[in-house]
């Protein structure tokens, strides 16, 4: 017999909220032995530092409803026959505290995501299977204005960890000189993630131009270590920096979420001090809640700084070097290079 659901009690700004855990015996990372309940509970052990990530943004549900068992996929565009899926729309029947955020798809077509307000919002999307929160780069106040800048360091087969820290080194040294500050994440996988607040005052596009410069400038410095190339056949071994990460409808795993990975590791904000000791192995569901209540948020401070994104607008036109490909399910976008993977182009395409 399923286990019965049990409450929770769980405070926030409006009072004490109950939260619903349905079958909390459930095992949502096997061979770790951690339960629905456990996973729910940590959630709310990180509660404030997960909702610093969340808190008044459009956010995009991963739900992983069975858990992270052998041979579950996530469903993709091409195939939604997976056992977890990303939920961009909330979820109907949710608790009226639940508040919503309308954003725009490229595509033009309105969506009302879940923004989440307070704890228990986060503890009720875990309920659902919620692991990863993919927040937008906005608020709600300005849902076309980015006001972060978000930096994905993707190390490429024969790359690690380790090279993603030396290139995220030379990637503060870089905004330190443009008079930026970057507050550092793992991703949860083998790269880093850094976070630039920015006043948001630009456009997805401005603010993707933005990061393509600061990618450029960063290849020309480290051309061993860089790569800007949107076709893998062209990366090597290398980092490779995903400027469209900063388009619009594109997300990065927040901080404190769970990535379904057998180890549950969690994407989890450092100190600049830390990134060079550091492995992503160190932080999972089981160890993250221990260093929280020890050191608190390392990215508390985000919303305490907002910087001009002119300095790398400035420098993409003294790059004047163009645009770069979309993702493959964008509308044409101005200006754009034809969307050809190299190894494959005609000489009508080139």
């Amino acid at each position: 017999m399923a286990t019965p659901a049990v409450e929770l009690d769980v405070d926030g700004p409006h009072g004490t909220r109950k939260v619903r855990v349905s079958s909390p015996d459930k095992p949502y990372f096997p061979e770790l032995g951690v339960t629905k309940l456990q996973v729910v509970e940590y959630f709310l052990a990180v509660g404030e530092g997960v909702l610093g990530a969340l808190r008044d943004r459009p956010t995009t549900l991963e739900r992983w409803p069975g858990g992270v068992v052998e041979g579950a996929q996530l469903s993709t565009r091409q195939d939604q026959r997976g056992d977890a899926f990303y939920q961009k729309r909330a979820p109907k029947g949710a608790p009226d505290w639940v508040e919503t955020a309308r954003i725009t798809f490229p595509s033009g077509r309105p969506a009302d995501e879940v923004c989440p307000t307070e704890v228990a919002v986060v503890a009720w999307a875990a309920n659902l299977g919620t692991l990863t929160f993919h927040p937008w780069p906005v608020t709600r106040a300005a849902p076309d204005s980015p006001d972060q800048l978000r930096i994905d360091l993707d190390p490429q087969p024969g790359t690690d960890f380790a090279d993603a820290v030396v290139v995220a080194g030379e990637a503060r040294a870089l905004l330190a000189e443009l008079g930026m500050e970057a507050f550092p994440k793992t991703s949860g996988g083998r790269g880093l993630h850094l976070y630039v607040p920015i006043e948001p005052r630009w456009t997805f596009v401005e603010a993707r131009r933005a990061l393509i410069a600061l990618g450029r400038e960063l290849e020309r410095r480290m051309p061993d270590r860089v790569t800007m190339s949107w076709w893998k056949e062209e990366r090597g071994s290398r980092v490779f920096i995903d400027y469209n990460q900063m388009a619009r409808d594109r997300t990065i795993a927040s901080a404190y979420s769970i990535r379904p990975t057998p180890r549950a590791l969690v994407s989890t904000p450092l100190t600049w001090d830390e990134v060079p000791r550091v492995s992503p192995e160190d932080f999972t569901v089981r160890t993250v809640p221990a260093r929280f209540a020890e050191v608190s948020d390392p990215h508390a401070a985000i919303t305490g700084n907002a910087f001009s994104l002119e300095p790398l607008l400035e420098l993409s036109d003294r790059q004047g070097a163009g645009d770069l490909p979309y993702p493959p399910d964008y509308p044409k976008m101005p200006g754009e290079p034809k969307r050809v993977q190299p190894s494959k182009a005609r000489p009508d395409t080139e």
